[in-house]
């Protein structure tokens, strides 16, 4: 059932049963393009709508969002795209610790997680960063590191609990490294954000030779 509530003074916020239904409501509240509407920003389960003070009000915005689901969740296409990031596995920091957790070996971790196809959910913690879902049963419940590294390199590959996600920065993290893409997924000098949330990801496993081949090139 779906939840409005107001997010300060200029947001209100959405909550769904699903994922899903919270991709789709999204998608359908941008369709509006009403003067109003300043942002859109869905994770996981809920939906932040940012609106402009100056066009409209808290409860008139919240009316229109109510009139929009009235019917239930809109049934609406939602666009999204697949990218296919390169990963090699062979630049893992904790992937013996993955392999002991999950009962699994080494090379078992690694075709399960890139056999995976995963959804972006939410993007956060720093500029781009894709909060993925959801690992292959196997390969859940796999808690964080006892204690955060003070500096986990861009592109490192990681996951934990359901998720698994990129660093897209060099950032302090605790979560499992299990490899390493050489693609550069953000760059804030210039706006580059190629990932948003609904769109898929899939793993594809590549060498060392090809990771320093393709470092620094972009989806």
């Amino acid at each position: 059932m779906l939840s409005l509530q107001p997010l300060g003074d200029q947001a209100v916020l959405a909550s769904f049963a699903a994922e899903s239904d919270a991709l789709r409501w999204a998608a359908a509240v941008r369709r509006l393009a009403a003067p109003w509407l300043v942002d859109v920003v869905q994770a996981y389960r809920t939906v932040a709508v940012f609106f402009d003070l100056e066009q409209s009000t808290l409860a008139a915005v919240t009316r229109a969002l109510d009139d929009l689901t009235k019917a239930g969740i809109p049934d609406v296409a939602v666009e999204t795209r697949l990218h296919e990031i390169p990963c090699c596995y062979e630049l893992r920091l904790d992937l013996p610790r993955v392999a002991e957790a999950t009962g699994r070996t080494e090379e078992e971790v690694i075709r399960l997680h890139a056999a995976g196809e995963y959804t972006i959910y939410a993007i956060g913690f720093c500029p781009g960063f894709p909060y993925l879902g959801y690992l292959p049963s196997p390969l859940c419940g796999v808690p964080r590191l006892p204690a955060p590294r003070l500096r986990v390199e861009a592109g490192s590959v990681g996951l934990t609990g359901r998720q698994t996600g990129v660093y897209t920065e060099a950032r302090p993290g605790g979560w499992n490294i299990i490899g390493r893409t050489p693609l550069e997924l953000v760059c804030v000098a210039d706006g580059y954000f190629p990932l948003r949330t609904g769109d898929r990801m899939r793993f594809v496993r590549i060498d060392e030779a090809a990771f320093r081949q393709l470092r620094g090139q972009r989806l």
